[in-house]
């Protein structure tokens, strides 16, 4: 590793994450040519390509695939490392790193980081945003100290607890007055990818009902809350979305919801079982609890 920085590591692992330059500079805040010039550099250094180049584009080789898991391992435990002294600074100073699944981050979470940051100014909080198997894995990698969940996951080496729920609701512009379980399938269905929290509380509700949505007419998968409510509002189809997401253009009267029952989903927060955690961790986790 002599002469390898962890910067130079972080943004490896942010191209091979993505298998694009373009898009990792995005993500990191840095200029396309820098993070160019770093993935050269390694290269260079040691005589090895970490990357096929395929036309205009890259692909993670074998070579690079076996350095992605080191270079994880490394930033793992750099970062225990930097937690482990921050807390001996109390919660005066540090980082703590956050993953979530994109209803959490962007509706239910940002009033508990606020009123963290006004109690710890001195702790940043970093988030990201990640389905609920991303945001699980995240958590199992040491990338994230903490994440927050709709979905299940089974992973051994991560705890699970309940901190909260929500409520569903099927909305649509055009909703027929007849919803059961032959009339459901039939409809024009928006929804979420595979992996998502989302899509798998709907899953999981219709299964209850013997149905399957994978017989159903689903017309457009979309990766985010909010293509799914804007096609909705668009009288593309028919969804199932939070109503922390849908509530503003139900009330509004954009969107519909369906006298529909469907049961409350879960939120999880996640940890790693055996990583070391930090007092920022600590006292965010008992924020959580103290919101409910």
């Amino acid at each position: 590793m002599d002469g390898m920085t962890l910067e130079q590591l972080r943004i490896f692992i942010a191209v091979a994450e993505r298998e694009h330059v373009t898009r990792a500079a995005k993500a990191l805040n840095l200029t396309q040519s820098a993070v160019s010039a770093t993935i050269s550099a390694l290269e260079d250094r040691h005589g090895v390509h970490l990357f096929d180049r395929i036309g205009r584009g890259i692909a993670l080789n074998e070579v690079g695939r076996a350095f992605l898991d080191e270079a994880r391992s490394v930033l793992t435990r750099a970062e225990q490392a930097r937690r482990m002294l921050d807390d001996f600074g109390g919660l005066k100073r540090g980082l703590l790193s956050i993953v979530a699944s994109q209803t959490i981050a962007g509706y239910w979470l940002p009033p508990i980081i606020a009123r963290f940051r006004a109690r710890f100014p001195g702790i940043t909080v970093e988030l990201s945003i990640g389905n609920s198997r991303e945001a699980a894995a995240k958590v199992r990698d040491g990338v994230a100290e903490l994440g927050f969940i709709e979905g299940l996951i089974e992973d051994p080496a991560v705890a699970r607890w309940q901190v909260d729920e929500d409520q569903l609701a099927l909305i649509g512009t055009d909703l027929p007055e007849r919803l059961d379980d032959e009339t459901l399938p039939k409809l024009p269905w928006l929804v979420r990818e595979q992996g998502s929290g989302t899509r798998a509380a709907f899953a999981a509700a219709m299964e209850a009902r013997g149905l399957d949505i994978d017989a159903f007419d689903l017309r457009l998968t979309l990766p985010s809350n909010e293509a799914l409510l804007t096609a909705a509002a668009a009288g593309a189809g028919v969804t199932v979305l939070s109503l922390l997401v849908a509530g503003r253009l139900i009330a509004t009267g954009a969107v519909q919801a369906a006298p529909f029952a469907l049961p409350p989903r879960p939120f999880y927060a996640l940890r790693h079982k055996e990583r070391y955690q930090s007092q920022a961790a600590q006292a965010f986790v008992e924020m959580v609890g103290s919101t409910r």
